[in-house]
């Protein structure tokens, strides 16, 4: 039992390595041992295990690593016909041609969202989305719709996250999220980062089950509130459409 143990917290222990990664494409062992709080011979020696096995790669000259060609075979199992990051991605840009800004796709991971894909606006200035980004889901269009859609279990799980801001009034979370279920859609305006708007929309699969929420965002110069209210209609349409392709 005892040797189960160890095993599984080595398994946990590589894995939060491994998500380092998404906060660096470059990282060196203080860095990585400082992230998830072990002592630097225990992550050299994980990270001498996954380079063995290539999931990571050191850099002779600088001494950092970066995620290793194994990852990439990984993924590229995971970008099949059925995925909604490859199956959606045509819909997405011409939305994109259509409303002139960055559309986004976003899947929920327990508490948090996940961009999963995103193409970018043609504009100068605009506003660039990162695939693999990973969000609360507290604060945000996208976030709101997944919240709105969800079991309340996920919503309870949200109002006692420990991360919850003192600035965002629950009572007044909550009342969004049932106007969200009449609208159809959610706006945000300035509300994660400044300079910024979005209007989300839910994606349903055919069993009538959120499968990810649609987003245009884009700067607040051009994104009023009223556009984003103008906006809302049409990523519902996009989104109804888009919902028909993804197998329950």
């Amino acid at each position: 039992m005892e040797d189960r143990k160890l095993t599984v917290r080595a398994v946990e222990r590589a894995l939060d390595i491994l998500m380092c990664f998404t906060k660096g494409k470059e990282l060196g062992l203080t860095e990585i041992a400082s992230s998830i709080g072990l002592h630097k011979s225990t992550v050299h020696r994980l990270m001498t295990t996954l380079e063995e096995k290539g999931f990571v790669i050191r850099d002779n000259a600088t001494e950092k690593y970066r995620l290793g060609l194994k990852i990439w075979e990984l993924s590229a199992h995971l970008s099949q016909s059925d995925d909604p990051a490859v199956l959606l991605l045509p819909q997405m840009e011409q939305l994109r041609d259509r409303l002139g800004e960055t559309v986004s796709l976003y899947l929920r991971d327990g508490t948090d969202r996940l961009r999963i894909q995103a193409v970018q606006s043609n504009q100068a200035i605009r506003r660039v989305a990162a695939v693999g980004a990973r969000l609360p889901l507290y604060v945000g269009a996208s976030s709101k719709v997944l919240v709105a859609y969800a079991d309340e279990s996920v919503l309870q799980a949200v109002l006692d996250s420990p991360d919850w801001p003192a600035s965002v009034d629950k009572a007044q979370y909550v009342a969004q999220l049932q106007d969200i279920r009449q609208l159809g859609f959610a706006t945000s305006y300035e509300e994660r980062e400044p300079g910024a708007a979005a209007v989300s929309a839910p994606i349903f699969d055919r069993n009538g089950k959120v499968a990810a929420a649609l987003s245009v965002s884009g700067p607040v110069s051009r994104l009023s509130p009223e556009t984003l209210i103008e906006f809302g209609p049409v990523l519902i349409e996009a989104a109804r459409d888009m919902g028909m392709m993804i197998h329950a």
